[in-house]
């Protein structure tokens, strides 16, 4: 597969603390939270949070430590488990729709990126949809932190 090129800001400054939202955390906010620890500068804050916390797919941590990233001390958080309101960009994972995601009614940045669930592909494609997904959001995190 070939590497995609790391895409311009999308945004006039980076984030300093970042809160990624999905319904459930299990999957998409997870691996998010996961590339951002990994790509994002020091001192950045990174959370993840969901309206319906479940737990971490077990699919999540297999295609992240594909990855080379370990989500095995991650947890599905609530949103009122979190200091969301302390981030200055919120970036919700919902592919469903925008208006399925969870809302924050603060003044932050809001960003979308309407991934499809992974966990709701079927299971003949699922770890395949897992592992497209992953790719997808490791390449939309690094361009909120773009390198020179």
């Amino acid at each position: 597969m070939a590497t995609k090129p790391i895409p311009p800001a999308i945004i006039t400054a980076p984030p300093v603390r970042v809160l990624f939202l999905c319904v459930h955390n299990s999957a998409r906010s997870q691996m998010a939270e996961g590339f951002a620890r990994a790509l994002a500068p020091p001192g950045v804050e990174v959370i993840s949070a969901g309206s319906e916390p479940s737990t971490v797919h077990p699919l999540a941590i297999e295609v992240m430590r594909e990855a080379g990233i370990d989500l095995g001390s991650q947890r599905s958080k609530r949103l009122d488990d979190v200091p969301w309101q302390t981030a200055d960009t919120v970036v919700t994972l919902c592919g469903e729709a925008e208006a399925v995601c969870p809302a924050v009614a603060a003044p932050v940045r809001r960003v979308h990126w309407p991934l499809p669930d992974p966990a709701a592909a079927p299971e003949a494609e699922r770890l395949a949809i897992f592992r497209d997904v992953r790719d997808e959001i490791r390449w939309r995190v690094a361009s909120l932190w773009p390198r020179g």
